[in-house]
């Protein structure tokens, strides 16, 4: 890949340089992996998996991430913003580090959860104060279980905010399928889960109006979770539909006006992925894929030292051996993060 820190700066990357990041993924037909993080450790593997393949990362919080960021035993309700707010402090600081462009995210905010939304924004909006830029690179939204009118007004007056501290904006219409954060869209009307050109041209026209930091995250038929290649229905081709609607509709020289969002990729097949990136997804999210390596790494480092983990003293070597070197959090957890990074 390109040297991209030679169109935008390494570390975290907001406003102007994330719309030129943006822009040269979907110019040169290559989406921006999008990684849900629950720490300091799995954002850390994040980082070195982007510095190892000298590519561009998200790092991305949702709310159930930023409650446990926080700490599981606080009830607060300001708790999820402030543990998402503590990922992005942790990731500000070392990202440069990395020498890779970062880009800094929340992932589904759905109605119930914009104090969780208003609290990062809040967080945003201070920070910009001091530093002339915003906390987190961007937010999404995801609106997707209230009518179109409703999903639409709410992000157009929340970009109207964002758009003043220069923050992306990433929205969802038609819904994913299965399960996550909470959030359970196993039994929805399959109908639902495609959405049509007329719906994103619907988006595309009320916040075109704000400004161009946006991206909308267009159902075909994904769903989240783990499942066998094959064995989810995905119509990438229709993400082409949408391009094309509504370049016809502004009269667009661009191929691709539109900067789209891939959601609930497990159990999609190579040229299913390929097809959409090509129809202009600039953004896909990995998290069960993930987390299983994160596991996998712990998995075989107690599985190898089994018999050194069943207490302080004693293992193969002597009953009165320590085993302080196996059992160190810092032993176990970099097992995790190198799995994590593959």
């Amino acid at each position: 890949m390109t040297d991209l820190t030679k169109i935008v700066p390494a570390g975290v990357v907001t406003g102007d340089d994330l719309l030129k990041l943006l822009k040269h993924a979907r110019d040169n037909g290559y989406a921006i992996p999008a990684v849900n993080c629950t720490s300091s450790s799995s954002a850390n593997a994040c980082l070195e998996a982007a510095r190892k393949n000298n590519s561009p990362v998200m790092i991305q919080v949702s709310n159930g991430g930023g409650s446990f960021l926080c700490g599981k035993a606080i009830k607060d309700p300001n708790a999820a913003a402030a543990g998402s707010v503590a990922l992005a402090m942790h990731v500000r600081a070392v990202a440069k580090y990395y020498g890779v462009p970062v880009v800094l995210h929340s992932d589904h905010c759905a109605k119930k959860l914009l104090p969780w939304f208003d609290g990062m924004i809040d967080a945003d909006e201070e920070y910009f104060a001091k530093y002339g830029e915003p906390l987190f690179s961007s937010h999404m939204l995801d609106l997707s279980e209230e009518t179109d009118e409703e999903n639409i007004a709410i992000c157009v007056e929340y970009f109207k905010r964002l758009s003043k501290i220069n923050i992306w904006l990433e929205m969802e219409i038609g819904i994913t399928g299965g399960e996550e954060d909470g959030v359970n869209n196993e039994n929805i009307d399959p109908e639902k889960l495609y959405t049509t050109p007329e719906q994103v041209y619907s988006v595309y026209e009320a916040l075109s109006k704000i400004g161009p930091m946006f991206s909308i995250a267009a159902a075909f038929g994904n769903v989240h979770g783990v499942y066998k290649p094959g064995n989810v229905k995905l119509s990438p081709e229709k993400l082409g539909n949408h391009q094309a609607f509504t370049k016809k509709k502004i009269s667009s020289s661009l191929e691709k006006p539109i900067f789209l969002v891939m959601h609930g990729g497990s159990g999609s097949t190579d040229d299913e992925i390929a097809l959409a990136v090509k129809n202009g997804v600039v953004k896909m999210n990995i998290d069960t894929d993930t987390q299983w390596a994160y596991w996998d790494g712990l998995r075989a480092f107690e599985k190898d030292k089994h018999a050194y983990l069943q207490g302080q003293i004693g293992n193969p070597e002597g009953a009165d051996k320590p085993n302080k070197k196996y059992y160190d959090p810092r032993k176990w957890i970099r097992c995790a993060e190198e799995t994590m990074a593959k």
